[in-house]
């Protein structure tokens, strides 16, 4: 009896190991984000092509990727990233680079991927994952009357109080240009990205974020986790709080007051990368995985989890034909996506190229306005 367990034992390690070893490794950002990946996507698409999908978490950057390589040891074979680096990672040579309508397959009608896809992407070596929104929310049990715009996140005349601000630039100097200095962005047009890039554009973003931090009925707290901005509005702390449309839904989903402003939203992406020489590239497994994931069926099954909205304009119609599209059975998703129509009158494409050409000079002037509050 000992014998067979024994035997038993070592089956399964061997089983466990051999599973692991043809596994496609996808790195993303952990929590209910990579939870609705997993159960939107990853599970169906394991199954569906029989190439069992192993998730790992990450803190973001291409440091890691970086090490294995230079390690020789290549480990991960798809990887969510920002804009910034699957432009520095195409730029590099650590990405592969796609012929995108024959590596991605088309919508259900037929279009080309190229054409499904909400707008184009940063680099040859991105494909669309989900779009999110960098927004603002408050408590309506805190603030008296109703804040509409951008430009009312800025106004402590009206509303007065502490505002949440997320630790780095990114994110504040754009919300800065629509709402302290006017700009208005319209669908996405890049008035706001104009305005930063010219000379003495930054630094007056940056003002306006010292202004709106140092004003005796303002106020600034900054976060650096996505969970804060909904404890900071559920607790008092700030009136008003930047943060991410997910995770503002998922409060509101726990009963927590909270009401979202879209207006000037900035309209942020998240791409996949596959890893050029990774486990499963020369295989072709990796592309597979990657081509059912980002499919308009796969794309559409992350939204039953997360209010995060597929790349794919052919996912939408799904989530329309199928709603109560959330995993409660009970609520339409359709309007808590960033990309609903009425979320998207006034709002900013997120430049992953501006900020890749200049997050460290910005982020020295940034870091030195924050150690003189």
């Amino acid at each position: 009896m000992k014998k067979l367990s024994k035997l038993l034992l070592a089956l399964s390690f061997v089983l466990s190991v051999t599973t692991s070893a043809f596994a496609v490794t996808v790195v993303s950002w952990g929590g209910a984000y990579t939870e609705s990946q997993k159960l939107g996507y990853g599970d169906p698409t394991a199954k569906k092509l029989g190439i069992p999908v192993n998730w790992v978490d990450y803190t973001g950057g291409l440091s890691e990727i970086k090490a294995q390589k230079e390690a020789g040891k290549i480990t991960w074979d798809i990887i969510d990233v920002y804009a910034k680096d699957t432009i520095i990672g195409c730029d590099e040579g650590i990405f592969v680079e796609f012929d995108f309508d024959k590596d991605f397959a088309p919508a259900p009608d037929g279009t080309p991927a190229s054409k499904d896809f909400f707008t184009g992407m940063p680099s040859k070596c991105a494909v669309g994952n989900i779009l999110y929104s960098w927004n603002y929310a408050y408590n309506k049990d805190n603030v008296k009357g109703t804040p509409k715009t951008i430009k009312d996140f800025f106004n402590t005349k009206k509303f007065p109080g502490k505002r949440a601000l997320y630790k780095g630039a990114m994110s504040n100097l754009e919300i800065a240009m629509a709402g302290a200095l006017k700009v208005k962005p319209g669908k996405g047009n890049g008035k706001v990205w104009d305005a930063l890039s010219k000379d003495g554009g930054v630094d007056k973003a940056i003002a306006a974020i010292k202004k709106l931090c140092t004003d005796p009925k303002g106020g600034c707290v900054f976060w650096n986790a996505g969970a804060q901005p909904p404890e900071l509005l559920a607790n008092g702390e700030v009136v008003m709080a930047t943060g991410w449309n997910g995770r503002f839904f998922n409060a509101q989903m726990e009963g927590t007051p909270i009401v979202q402003v879209w207006d000037g939203q900035i309209l942020d992406y998240e791409y996949f990368a596959m890893v050029k020489g990774g486990p499963n590239d020369a295989n072709g497994k990796a592309m597979k995985v990657l081509r059912e994931m980002t499919s308009t069926e796969g794309l559409a099954g992350s939204a039953k989890y997360i209010a995060y909205a597929p790349w794919r304009k052919s996912s939408i119609a799904i989530m329309e034909a199928g709603e109560p599209w959330f995993k409660d059975g009970k609520t339409n998703m359709v309007p808590h996506m960033p990309t609903a129509p009425a979320n998207t009158k006034n709002y900013i494409l997120m430049s992953g190229e501006f900020w890749a050409d200049n997050q460290d000079e910005i982020g020295e002037k940034w870091e030195a306005m924050k150690a003189g509050l």
